[in-house]
């Protein structure tokens, strides 16, 4: 039997060909998750849970109201290529039966208010469920783990990473938990109190202590009646509230007239239901909650 001998060079030759049709096939299988989130709140957890295997869309955009948004044909066509699709839930998204049904959409979307402890309310002697939950960081560490568990289920190849990019994520809602906290101590308690446009704060007063007074409801497609602003009107003089914020995604002429029947100054624009745009005061969760926070202290501890 003759023995071959290979060419000087080939097994290196041979074990990189090997390694690049290694690669190559491993590159084959990798996928990427199409996600469809409601808003851009949303949106933007599961792009921090989902990292770079998950590419997401909001159906409402920047800016926009989750409330009264019109969805276009357009965004049944991002339900029909979806992997998968998250909703806040708990009322928020009145909107998607309509959407779902114009793209024949038969799934299941993924709920991610699931397991937080509801706020229920009484409104227009209705008992009600406050849909805000992100308002609150708990919540939004609930979201982050049923998150984590859909796309673990859509895609366990990526299993491991869904889960770290998870618990790094986990760790900044932490820590921004405790800068709330830290930051609402600063006010006196008889100092904490808000006026914004519409009841979205319902979560963040509960955990954190301020009373949010608004002239409209839970939601911005509600309208508030004479004698709703007038009540309004009077416990804000009782109180002494002197400052209101107007929101982003929000009509400002309501509470621009109840300010006005109160003497409460402009404190700026809170971000409540949509992140700004890119570059914004509020392009992702965290940075929203830090505005926000930061502009409701400063109104409280000028109160007087």
């Amino acid at each position: 039997m003759k023995i071959r001998l290979l060419p000087v060079g080939f097994l290196p030759v041979a074990c990189a060909l090997l390694m690049t049709g290694l690669v190559q096939g491993h590159a084959a299988t990798a996928r990427t998750v199409h996600a469809v989130a409601s808003f851009t709140v949303l949106a933007d957890v599961v792009r921090q849970v989902g990292g770079t295997h998950v590419a997401v869309t909001s159906l409402v955009p920047p800016d926009g109201d989750p409330h009264e948004f019109e969805p276009s044909p357009a965004d049944a066509g991002k339900l029909q290529q979806a992997d998968v699709i998250f909703l806040s839930g708990e009322g928020l998204e009145t909107w998607f039966v309509r959407l779902s049904r114009a793209a024949g959409y038969h799934g299941t979307p993924v709920i991610v208010s699931n397991g937080v402890p509801l706020h229920e309310m009484v409104e227009d002697g209705h008992d009600v469920t406050d849909p805000h939950v992100w308002n609150s960081v708990p919540n939004v560490e609930i979201w982050t783990r049923n998150i984590r568990d859909a796309l673990i289920r859509v895609d366990p190849q990526d299993a491991e990473a869904f889960r770290a990019n998870a618990d790094a994520y986990l760790v900044r809602l932490h820590d921004l938990d405790h800068y709330i906290r830290d930051r609402i101590a600063t006010v006196p308690a008889d100092r904490r109190r808000v006026l914004t446009g519409h009841d979205a704060f319902g979560y963040f007063g509960r955990e954190y202590g301020v009373t949010l007074m608004a002239p409209q409801g839970l939601s911005t497609e509600t309208e508030a009646s004479a004698a709703d602003v007038a009540a309004l009107i009077r416990q804000i003089r009782t109180l002494g509230v002197s400052t209101y914020f107007m929101e982003n995604a929000a009509d400002p002429r309501l509470v621009q007239q109840v300010a006005t029947a109160t003497g409460a100054r402009p404190g700026g624009t809170l971000y409540v239901e949509a992140l700004s745009p890119p570059g914004g005061p509020a392009a992702d969760y965290i940075s929203m909650i830090h505005h926000d926070v930061d502009l409701m202290v400063q109104a409280m501890q000028a109160a007087h």
